[in-house]
């Protein structure tokens, strides 16, 4: 399956169905006056979130959506059918905006989540509608209204509970491999990885996902390499696990080059809470592996996890870390609801 993360649609609704211009002829029966009956509602357009999707890829193929124009009306004051609806579904932490691909219109965070984006046109009044005590026999009915229709924007954030971040073969997609079921491309030249892959990882008995996107460069955010459009992925991940590649001349300066693009990028990913790591630590000897480390703690203020996917090194403690990361983070939202229920919000 490939990935797809953002796509534009059309989508419009039905038409209302017209009225209907008809009398009552029965026999025996000398006045039966006017029956026609009223037009159904167009369909609508809504838009569901369900889950067993991660990728937009359908919206790639079909880009309009029409609903079905409403049923019109009968005689024997019979009303049309309302028009069938169309159901856009789509993946979780998917955003719906407007044709500008700026104004949110909905984010669709929860599975089950559903929006009427377009209602049908009402459908037109039959003849039956205008009789009056002066006009008993009228001979006109009206058009169903017209449904409504623009073009919308799809785009996907994956949503996950860490996310992996750093340069181009820094050995995130190596480390999604080693610790979850996930088959990233792996291969030994930059951007191997040209699409955010997901794997699900566990230690000590817990589970958690981990999102793994394609590396940044320094300009990144002005559309330098792949630029920043996959940035959008970690906005709703709550852990960052930043791998640096201990191999390279100046592994310091590669973290200021990742940092420098998360905070020219925004969205609140310069204040997640940041679990940084030395990667393929296996290829440096003791004293080199010394130097780099003390040279990389003093550029993050922090002293790094040092790991190996190739041989296991630190692997379990990086993950134990980023689970204890999740778990504060939870105490933390957990403590701040009772404080926001006396203030009158609800999560």
């Amino acid at each position: 399956m490939k990935f797809l993360d953002q796509a534009k649609v059309y989508v419009r609704s039905g038409d209302g169905g017209a009225g209907s211009v008809s009398f009552r002829r029965e026999k025996y029966i000398e006045y039966g006056g006017p029956d026609g009956g009223d037009g159904g509602r167009g369909g609508d357009v809504w838009v569901e979130c369900v889950e067993g999707l991660n990728t937009l890829i359908d919206y790639r193929y079909q880009q309009h959506f029409k609903a079905k124009t409403g049923g019109h009306g009968m005689g024997k004051n019979r009303t049309g059918a309302k028009g069938p609806d169309i159901t856009l579904k789509v993946p979780v932490g998917t955003e719906i905006l407007e044709e500008d691909n700026e104004t949110l219109i909905a984010d669709m965070t929860e599975v089950g989540q559903r929006l009427l984006l377009l209602r049908g046109g009402n459908g037109g009044f039959g003849n039956a509608h205008f009789k009056t005590s002066v006009n008993q026999a009228p001979r006109r009915a009206n058009p169903g209204l017209e449904g409504q229709e623009k073009w919308l924007w799809l785009r996907l954030k994956l949503i996950a509970d860490a996310g992996l971040v750093g340069l181009p073969n820094a050995g995130k997609s190596t480390f999604l491999a080693a610790v979850s079921q996930a088959k990233p491309k792996i291969a030994d030249y930059p951007f191997t990885t040209l699409h955010p892959n997901l794997g699900v990882a566990g230690v000590d008995g817990h589970e958690f996902v981990i999102a793994d996107i394609p590396g940044l460069i320094e300009g990144a955010h002005e559309g330098v390499g792949i630029g920043d459009r996959f940035l959008g992925h970690v906005e709703r991940t709550r852990v960052l696990l930043h791998l640096i590649d201990s191999t390279q001349d100046d592994p310091a300066e590669a973290y200021r080059v990742v940092r420098g693009e998360l905070e020219a990028y925004g969205g609140g990913l310069e204040d997640k809470l940041e679990i940084v790591a030395l990667s393929k630590i296996d290829a440096l000897d003791a004293e080199t592996r010394k130097e780099t480390l003390k040279a990389l703690s003093e550029a993050t203020g922090t002293k790094p996890i040092l790991l190996s996917a190739a041989s296991g090194e630190g692997m379990t403690e990086a993950l134990r870390m980023v689970r204890r990361a999740i778990e504060t983070l939870d105490r933390e939202a957990e403590d701040d609801l009772p404080r926001a229920e006396e203030e009158g919000w609800h999560p």
